[in-house]
C-alpha cells in the first residue's frame, strides 16, 4: 500500500500511521485526536508533515508514507516508504544526543539542534526502511 487511505490512523498497538507519497495534490487531515493530543497531517508527493499539538513531529521531502510511528521518552521508531530517497526531519529534545538506526544498522550518533530537530536521509532502493532513533 502506497498511502494511508484515511491519511492518518491509529494502529492496534497505539502507534500512528500516516501519509500518502503518491498524492498529486496536497491532502490534509486536521484535529485528529489520540489520547487527548491533537494531530495534523499534510501529505502529497513533494512533502509529508505530521504535527502534534501544533508542534512538528515529522517532515519528509519528498513525501513518504509512515507506518507504526511511536514516540516515548527514550525512543522514536517508524517504518517509512517512498519513491525517492527522502530527507527526514524529526523534532525531539533540544541539544540531546541520539543513536540512529536504519534497518537495524547503527549509522552513528547525532545531536539535535537548539530547536530539537534531527535531520537524516533514507534510501528506498531496498524498499521500506525501519528507522529507530534512541536517546543516548
Amino acid at each position: 500500500m502506497a498511502g494511508i487511505e484515511e491519511l492518518i490512523r491509529v494502529e492496534d498497538q497505539g502507534a500512528i500511521s500516516f501519509g500518502n507519497y503518491l498524492a498529486d495534490s496536497k491532502q490534509k487531515k486536521q484535529d485528529f485526536e489520540v489520547d487527548g493530543d491533537v494531530y495534523k497531517v499534510k501529505t502529497y508527493s513533494s512533502m509529508t508533515r505530521l504535527e502534534k499539538n501544533s508542534r512538528l513531529l515529522y517532515e519528509s521531502i519528498p513525501g513518504t508514507t509512515v507506518y507504526n510511528f511511536s514516540l516515548d521518552e527514550k525512543e522514536l521508531s517508524f517504518i517509512v516508504e517512498g519513491v525517492e530517497d527522502a530527507q527526514i526531519t524529526v523534532e525531539l529534545e533540544t541539544e540531546q544526543e541520539y543513536k540512529i538506526y536504519i534497518d537495524q544498522m547503527q549509522l552513528g550518533k547525532m545531536k539535535s539542534n537548539l530547536a530539537g530537530k534531527l535531520n537524516l536521509s533514507v534510501d528506498f532502493s531496498n524498499g521500506k526502511q525501519n528507522v529507530v532513533i534512541k536517546k543516548v
